[in-house]
């Protein structure tokens, strides 16, 4: 007997080694599998706006950063649970003072205490944030604020990067994202070469480089060729937008410029040659291509884009006035923001390069070394029940159907209705139930959100067709307030989840799951019925 509870006790250690061993084997497992083997090609980043009623959980989106090997990150704002979840990734950040900010920054020791309360508190956190860069506004200078921001923004920048430089953070540089409307070539010389600064603030902007110069800052600069596009109204050539090549290039001293990028991009070069700051560095703060909400505002167009951008800042060949260097751009934007004002047009909330659920909208080969897709989607997403808010085929009387529908779209997202957009060739019973359902999403699926006085009904079949899709929405990260019964809300009224609202998600639904975690849960529960037994005779 004592031989076989000696028997028995040997048994139980070497059962629990091997357990251990095999739990530490399924975490390296997961550890392996979970880190990125995409990189993307040198000098890209990304915009990371957050005005969305369904956020992903914080977790969901620092991981979709690493997994598609994304290495810098441009921030609208100071967002403290973004930040706080990329301590010790060292993803390089910018992060924002907005223009409404601006003025308080003409104060110094406002800029100081700026610098300790939103910098100081994430540099000095183990790991830290890689904090890069401070934006000073956001296209202050933009023709249609009318002089605005213009007397407060310069003494913003000089006191932020005074009170950096005081702080010993040197390596931090402050710079002003501009619109590329701050610059411009005479309509009777439209060439790089002929670039100057616009009249109204050309002093202005001759202080403001000189300052960048002194303090190592980059000058930024948002170029938008679909903007151009769009904004053309026939008059911009198409083939101009995309890296294609082009059969008529724009020529200039014996130069060809076959695509935008690069002649807005020299443009610029060309101010700053004039100026004597012909190394200045030059980030584009913002670039894309939007997916919906125009005729031109498509997959295609956007994939045909970013994939030609992406391929042209892997050849390092730079542009003509900047031959063979890497261009740094961060791409608009990383995901979609359904929660964006419609004012510019209806494609403001269609920039992402992946849908509002974090899935990639298209092929794109992110590394630029010519391979396949390697976007990699989000993980750990969870949506709301599979059901949709679609017209009520029963209600014959459709006199007031105009009003319900013009009503959900007044509190929900509707611009892929919109001409050429990826529901517009929906009839209007259709177009009705695409109305609803985004209201139904937008307010977490409560019955209350599917009324309509009648007209609209829950259903369980997907009523998604061709290119258009029919949301579900993501599982609210915070509980949603309980509308009133549609549509008594007032068109005033937001989503309950909140705009912009984040914290930690669920596994539940794991896109992808986790099968290192099922072996190591299959053998701790294993061990565990093994170990009882031994236990059992041992103690007899």
């Amino acid at each position: 007997m004592k031989f076989s509870k000696f028997l028995a006790l040997l048994v139980l250690i070497l059962l629990e080694i091997s357990i251990s061993q095999a739990a530490t084997n399924a975490t390296n497992t997961t550890n392996s599998t979970n880190a990125t083997s995409v990189t993307a090609v040198d000098g890209l980043g990304v915009n990371w706006g957050t005005v969305t009623y369904h956020p992903l959980p914080m977790v969901s989106m620092i991981q979709l950063l690493k997994d598609n090997g994304i290495k810098k990150v441009k921030l609208f704002d100071v967002d403290h649970d973004i930040l706080t979840g990329l301590v010790g990734t060292d993803i390089e950040v910018m992060v924002t003072i907005t223009n409404g900010k601006l003025a308080d920054m003409g104060n110094y020791d406002t800029a100081k205490d700026w610098v300790k309360r939103n910098l100081t508190r994430y540099l000095d956190l183990e790991g830290g944030v890689n904090i890069a860069y401070v934006a000073v506004g956001n296209e202050p200078f933009l023709k249609d604020y009318n002089g605005t921001f213009n007397n407060v923004t310069f003494p913003a920048l000089k006191n932020v990067q005074n009170a950096l430089n005081e702080a010993n953070y040197t390596h931090i540089k402050a710079t002003i994202p501009l619109n590329a409307d701050v610059y411009y070539s005479p309509d009777y010389n439209p060439v790089p070469s002929a670039g100057v600064f616009r009249d109204d603030i050309a002093d202005l902007m001759g202080e403001i480089i000189e300052f960048y110069h002194n303090n190592s800052c980059p000058f930024t600069v948002n170029i938008y060729p679909f903007l151009s596009l769009f904004y053309g109204k026939g008059k911009f050539p198409i083939d101009y937008a995309f890296f294609d090549g082009n059969l008529n290039p724009l020529m200039d001293n014996g130069v060809a410029y076959t695509n935008v990028l690069d002649a807005n991009y020299d443009t610029l070069a060309s101010v700053l040659n004039k100026a004597g700051y012909k190394d200045m560095p030059i980030i584009v703060g913002e670039i894309g291509w939007p997916t919906d909400g125009d005729v031109n505002a498509n997959v295609s167009y956007a994939q045909n884009f970013y994939q030609g951008m992406v391929k042209h800042l892997a050849a390092k060949q730079g542009t003509p006035l900047r031959p063979n260097t890497t261009m740094q751009v961060y791409v608009f934007g990383l995901i979609d923001e359904d929660g964006k004002s419609i004012l510019p047009g209806n494609f403001e909330r269609h920039w992402g390069i992946f849908t509002y659920d974090g899935q990639p909208k298209f092929q794109l080969d992110i590394t630029g070394k010519g391979g396949k897709n390697t976007l990699v989607p989000a993980k750990n997403v969870t949506y709301l029940a599979k059901q949709w808010c679609v017209l009520n085929p029963n209600m014959k009387n459709t006199t007031a159907l105009e009003d319900n529908t013009n009503y959900a779209c007044q509190n929900a997202d509707c611009t892929s209705l919109s001409y050429g957009s990826s529901c517009s060739s929906l009839d209007s019973n259709g177009q009705a139930s695409y109305s609803f359902n985004s209201y139904y999403q937008n307010f977490n699926q409560q019955n209350a959100s599917c009324h309509f006085d009648g007209f609209a009904m829950i259903t369980t079949k997907d009523p998604s067709t061709g290119t258009c899709k029919f949301d579900v929405a993501l599982k609210p990260i915070v509980p949603a307030s309980a509308p009133a019964p549609a549509p008594v809300l007032e068109p005033t009224d937001a989503p309950g989840s909140g705009v912009g609202s984040t914290g930690s998600g669920s596994n539940h639904g794991s896109k992808g799951g986790s099968t290192s975690s099922a072996v190591t849960a299959a053998m701790s529960s294993i061990g565990t019925i093994v170990l009882c037994g031994l236990l059992s005779l041992l103690l007899a």
